[in-house]
């Protein structure tokens, strides 16, 4: 472990540069909002295309198998560059999608541009962690990790409105335009850093070799299918269970995504106490949350302090895991970013084709309970197989 610190204090500044990890979150608000915005514009992008709703939505699967393997790959690809280039290229290559995708003539030209898409975004989230050590002294490393997830969490809430709105404004092809501002950004504020990893693909399976990692990364894939389950299913919950209309809906989603931007914001203060404690409790918090839901999901005001208490306690998971690798493999972040990064894809792919099953045969109810089972067994690998730094 000595040497492991001795790595992380390498790399650490003495002073906190807030402007750079401000132009990533604001690059993060980019990548995200991209990523979401087919959701809200589905229907007129199918129409322009001539294709089904369904062809047009293999959007969103494509970028997500794409950023899978990005995060894999994308240290040993990239292990003699600086990483302040490769984060501009990320940038680059989503202002690309951007275009394609708004000139896009066909689908296939549509889908060339969210494969780019994918690769800038597992290619940043693989590298964010290790890049945020860059950037901010030690002590300030979830501090800094909740200012970049902060931007997931706007990103998630506003995408989908914003996205309808403007697209009735100026078209939806024009709303992939809007992409610049974060690379000129970046461009003028990153400093210049060298690569400290060796980058290797042997390197990720060093990594996982390491004392409590597997435990790691099972954990967070059983969070992230827990999570994804629930959500996938909540409006079909809230329409059958909990007999909501569609404004309450609205609603109780808008309450879930300011509450999961708090979470978030605080998630820094929370983990500076207790890292494990605040990691193995958010996930029994949520399994809790979601035997409720199914307990009690007759009840739609009660749903919604549910769902809302769902999205606090979820905004603390990134930043946690995050800093929970920062702590424990600060000498091979890059390499472990990549491995929580395809856990986390393959957790969503999972949740939404497990729930799916489950939906099919016992409902929404079903979901949610298979969704609290995986959170509360993900609490017990934390406790019993999951290693942190004060260990």
């Amino acid at each position: 472990m000595s040497s492991c610190v001795a790595a992380s204090e390498a790399v650490a500044p003495a002073k906190p540069a807030w402007r750079a990890v401000y132009s990533l979150g604001l690059g993060v608000f980019g990548l995200i909002t991209a990523e979401f915005l087919p959701a809200s514009l589905l229907t007129p992008m199918a129409a322009s295309l001539g294709v089904t709703e369904g062809m047009a939505g293999q959007a969103v699967t494509a970028t997500a198998l794409v950023a899978l393997v990005t995060g894999l790959l994308i240290t040993p690809a990239t292990k003699s560059i600086d990483r302040r280039w490769v984060l501009m290229f990320f940038s680059v290559l989503q202002i690309i999608s951007s275009l394609l995708v708004a000139f896009a003539p066909n689908l296939h030209v549509l889908l060339m541009g969210r494969l780019l898409l994918g690769v800038a975004i597992g290619g940043f989230w693989a590298m964010s962690t290790a890049t945020t050590m860059r950037l901010v002294p030690a002590d300030k490393v979830p501090k800094a990790l909740a200012v970049i997830f902060s931007s997931v969490s706007i990103a998630t809430v506003v995408a989908a409105p914003l996205g309808s709105y403007l697209g009735s404004l100026i078209g939806w092809r024009n709303v992939f335009i809007l992409c610049m501002l974060a690379l000129l950004w970046q461009l003028w504020v990153l400093p210049s850093m060298k690569p400290e990893s060796s980058g290797s693909l042997s390197t990720l399976f060093r990594v996982l070799r390491r004392p409590g990692m597997i435990g790691g990364m099972l954990a967070t894939i059983l969070i992230f299918s827990g999570h994804f389950a629930f959500f996938t299913y909540l409006r079909p919950f809230l329409e059958t269970v909990g007999q909501a209309s569609v404004e309450t809906i609205s609603l109780i989603l808008l309450g879930f995504g300011i509450a999961n931007f708090v979470g978030t914001s605080v998630a820094g203060h929370l983990l500076a106490r207790n890292l494990r404690l605040t990691l193995a409790l958010v996930p029994f918090a949520m399994g809790v949350l979601a035997l409720m839901m199914v307990a009690f999901g007759h009840l739609a005001m009660l749903d919604g302090l549910l769902v809302a208490l769902w999205g606090f306690a979820f905004g603390l998971v990134p930043v946690g895991w995050s800093t929970w690798l920062a702590t424990t493999v600060p000498d091979e972040a890059e390499s472990a970013g990549g491995l929580l990064v395809a856990s986390i894809q393959l957790a969503i792919s999972a949740g939404a084709a497990g729930g799916g099953a489950v939906f099919d045969l016992n409902g929404a109810s079903g979901v949610f309970a298979g969704s609290g089972f995986l959170l509360v067994t993900a609490m017990v690998i934390v406790f019993m197989g999951v290693k942190v730094k004060a260990d």
